[in-house]
């Protein structure tokens, strides 16, 4: 497969690719300078009777699902065609990959366990919504420069072969993600190896759920006593491509005939609501009509978005046949996929703005409660002080904090809560040593969603 020299829809195209079942993938950055990917599919491929339509028909799923706040899917910004040639272009880098970490042996104990807790929330939130992502391993989880989990390639695979996986497949995937991270990890951490692998056997008798409370009920089984992000970002950054800053911008590039697959949403089109049952879910009244393809309602008339949704349907229903257009024709064409864009991002803001004010009931903390033990603790002990925080019951995300009085040390951690459950524990691992007798405090702030709440405990360690 033949690439553009320098980029495609005003991203530009790095050397750094590799090949998947569905193509070329490519790492690039966006029009305004970030970190992005590309993805050229395999003509084969995208050449077969309905499969660009059974594409566009996914990503627009996702794009609907992300707008409703599922958080665990790498964002594609768009899909255009250039002559032949399909390309997906996506808002987020797309490497390096779970399987680019496993190869150099850089996942710790305690970010395996993050990406197993992060990706199975994602394939739950996307089983409550009526869609399944159909092709799970190594190669489709992205690690972000935060160390975040991210999934790419939803649907894609079902996509190109015109079936629909079920839910089972992908907590089959699942489990052998959990077997891999089992086996990485072994020698390191043979606690968590074992609490990995207890994981994976409990998705077959239990189901995700319960499999991935599994990973997230025994954080002193992970080295330092907590699921954390640092050593699995630090790893991320380090093999990334981007390692180095970002190419400078460049002249507009001449790319030729380039259109746009996906259609501009409606202001009417209802927006993605999320149900109580998961905490990135849609409502079952809507999963139906998520996978629909593109939209072909108008807008009002007289309206920005009645003006951009006719252009769009103009000139970019069909790839141009025939003589190549002038600079300036293509020039038009590429700032009204612009305009088309911006709509879109202006829209989604409105939508999430309008979803915030609609009433719908957000993650609140009820209380927080801190537990030391009561016995004086002993040379060189390892003490476990028990935070426990209560919630209302919606799903979300807590940030929150330990402190300690004995030194400057600040733990912080984020939790993601369901919408099944209202009491979590977050425990606080900490080592005494030396001859003294002291009084040790710790306190535990939660930080977010406000307001701010504090609860501490103290126990006395005499050595």
């Amino acid at each position: 497969m033949d690439n553009p020299r320098n980029g495609i829809a005003g991203f530009r195209l790095t050397e750094h690719t590799w090949n998947t079942e569905l193509g070329n993938w490519i790492d690039a950055i966006s029009p305004d300078g970030r970190r992005a990917g590309a993805l050229l599919f395999d003509p084969k491929i995208i050449g077969l009777p309905g499969v660009r339509e059974r594409v566009v028909a996914t990503v627009l799923t996702d794009q609907r699902l992300v707008l409703g706040g599922l958080a665990g899917l790498i964002p594609v910004a768009d899909v255009v065609a250039a002559g032949e040639q399909v390309w997906l272009l996506t808002a987020q880098a797309v490497s390096p990959t779970l399987s680019d970490l496993l190869a150099s042996g850089a996942i710790d104990a305690s970010g395996a366990a993050a990406v197993l807790a992060e990706t199975a929330q994602t394939l739950l939130a996307l089983h409550a919504a009526g869609v399944t992502h159909g092709s799970v391993h190594p190669g489709s989880v992205v690690i972000t420069a935060d160390g975040a989990a991210l999934l790419s390639e939803r649907g894609l695979s079902d996509a190109i072969r015109g079936q629909v996986s079920p839910p089972e497949r992908d907590v089959a995937a699942w489990a052998s993600l959990a077997r891999a991270l089992a086996a990485s990890v072994t020698r390191s951490a043979p606690r968590a190896a074992a609490l990995f692998e207890r994981a994976a056997v409990t998705t077959t008798t239990h189901g995700l759920g319960t499999a991935r409370s599994v990973v997230l009920s025994e954080p002193t089984a992970l080295p330092g006593g907590a699921i954390r992000h640092e050593a699995l970002a630090q790893a991320a950054r380090g093999r990334s491509a981007f390692a180095h800053p970002p190419v400078a911008a460049q002249p507009p590039l001449d790319e030729g005939d380039i259109v746009t697959l996906l259609a501009v949403p409606s202001p009417h089109q209802a927006p993605v609501h999320f149900g109580p049952g998961v905490s990135s879910g849609v409502s079952s009244d809507v999963s139906s009509d998520v996978s629909s393809g593109v939209s072909t309602e108008s807008p009002p008339a007289g309206t920005t978005a009645e003006r951009i949704w006719r252009e769009g349907r103009e000139r970019f229903g069909t790839v141009q046949r025939g003589g190549k257009p002038g600079k300036a024709a293509r020039a038009r064409r590429r700032r009204t996929i612009l305009s088309a864009v911006l709509f879109a991002v202006i829209m989604g803001g409105a939508i999430l703005a309008w979803l915030k004010l609609s009433g719908a009931p957000e993650l609140a903390i009820r209380s927080i409660d801190v537990v030391a033990p009561k016995k004086t603790q002993g040379c060189d002990s390892a003490v476990v002080v028990t935070g426990k925080i209560v919630t209302n019951g919606e799903a979300g995300e807590i940030s929150y904090e330990w402190r300690k009085n004995l030194d400057k040390e600040v733990v912080r951690q984020t939790l993601r809560t369901t919408a099944d459950q209202t009491s979590y524990t977050v425990p606080l691992r900490w080592t005494l040593k030396g001859k003294s007798t002291v009084k040790a405090t710790a306190t535990l702030r939660v930080l977010s969603p406000g307001p701010l709440r504090t609860d501490k405990a103290s126990f006395t360690y005499k050595c």
